[in-house]
């Protein structure tokens, strides 16, 4: 809808409605259509010379992309956002936008697997030296900065372990150092912390999780704010990793019930995370909204709220062929790596083989939940019968 010199000031649940389409461009139907495409068609010499098209081939984007790239910028309040495959491909983009031979940067040591297997995959292979420290560090990170430091890069919460990280405490010093910020900003997302708010120059966002919202595709969303736009642009325009057509419109038509399915996924969580607290098998619960959770201090002064994936850390009681009976069996629950669908997931976990900076001794064998939009009472009583099958079998 045209409506962008008010769009302001209405509320983020209301701009996820009308963001990312036109009736009046759409012959009065609601949703955009779906732009497929590779070649673009010139009228003229002059116009085929000077690229005089708005978008001169597909790879450079399509309507589709387009609309969901322009939402994205609105929600996230970012001067642009360019769009790719995958939630790592977002992490790959933004590090090329920032990064060059002989850089150093910053890794916390909680980031998702996969973006630390890309830094000593391929960053370090093409001379960037990549050191991880302590997600808690806070301003103290400023220790760590040498002179050819790039990049800080920011997970918070942790992917598995869930510490939450002093986002302006760390941008004060970056910004101190002229240094580049990227933050993952997958489990908040923009509904629930604006990391442009917050000084971070690059925001990473996997649309695979909540902005999809029903396990079905992959996308990546990379949003920069002014001073960092046109290298973000021009790392996406060298490389052409652009998603496909059907992605974006998926992400566009779950961009519309976002708002209610995040807040619900965070009633979810808080209900099931205040069960399991209660269980005499779990000994901790990693919920950034809980104290007891690293950094709790940090979500309660910038977040707006908490969303339906978080860890708990079981009694050191118990065993691996209990651990097996428990989640081999569930009925509700699936093992899956990924989150923020309809499904309830759970996977076990263990950091201590690859972190670097901290050492990981939780005490017990340690399990993340993603809860979905089941029965709550079917969920509770199948987590029930799995920890029977885990004290039996221990």
């Amino acid at each position: 809808m045209s409506k962008n010199n008010t769009m302001n000031n209405l509320q983020i649940s209301t701009k996820c409605i009308q963001l990312g389409r036109n009736s009046n461009d759409q012959y009065g139907f609601v949703n955009a259509p779906v732009y497929r495409g590779s070649t673009v068609i010139y009228n003229t010499l002059y116009d085929i010379e000077n690229r005089n098209m708005k978008f001169n081939y597909g790879t450079s984007g399509t309507p589709t992309i387009e609309n969901l790239e322009n939402a994205w910028t609105e929600l996230t309040g970012a001067a642009g956002t360019v769009l790719a495959p995958s939630g790592l491909g977002a992490v790959a983009l933004a590090l090329f936008a920032t990064t060059k031979a002989g850089d150093h940067i910053l890794m916390p040591d909680c980031a998702y697997r996969p973006s630390r297997n890309f830094c000593h995959d391929y960053l370090e292979k093409y001379g960037i030296t990549v050191e991880y420290y302590d997600p808690l560090i806070g301003v103290d990170i400023e220790k760590l900065i040498k002179q050819n430091t790039s990049t800080i890069f920011l997970e918070s919460p942790g992917s598995q372990s869930f510490e939450v990280q002093d986002v302006p405490g760390i941008v004060s010093i970056a910004k101190k150092y002229n240094i580049k910020t990227i933050i993952d900003n997958t489990w908040a997302t923009p509904l629930y912390f604006r990391a442009h708010d917050f000084g971070v120059d690059i925001s990473v966002e996997a649309g695979t999780k909540y902005l999809g919202g029903h396990s079905d595709l992959l996308l990546g969303m990379v949003s920069a704010n002014q001073s960092t736009w046109p290298a973000l642009r021009k790392a996406y325009d060298g490389m052409a990793m652009l998603p496909g057509a059907e992605d974006c419109f998926l992400a566009l038509r779950g961009l519309r019930t976002m708002p209610l399915r995040v807040k619900e996924s965070e009633k979810r969580g808080l209900e099931i995370a205040h069960w399991l607290k209660d269980r005499s098998e779990v000994t901790r619960v990693l919920h950034p909204a809980f104290p007891e959770c690293p950094g709790h201090e940090y979500w309660k002064r910038d977040f707006k709220g908490s969303t339906g994936l978080f860890s708990i850390i079981l009694s050191n009681e118990f065993s691996k062929k209990g651990l097996a009976s428990m989640l081999d069996n569930f009925s509700v629950f699936g093992m899956g790596f990924s989150w923020g669908g309809f499904e309830s997931l759970i996977i076990p976990f263990d950091c201590s083989d690859y972190r670097t900076a901290t050492k990981w001794k939780p005490g017990g064998l340690a399990l993340r939940l993603q809860i979905g939009l089941e029965n709550l009472d079917d969920i509770k009583n199948d987590l029930d019968e799995g920890f029977k099958r885990l004290r039996i079998n221990s």
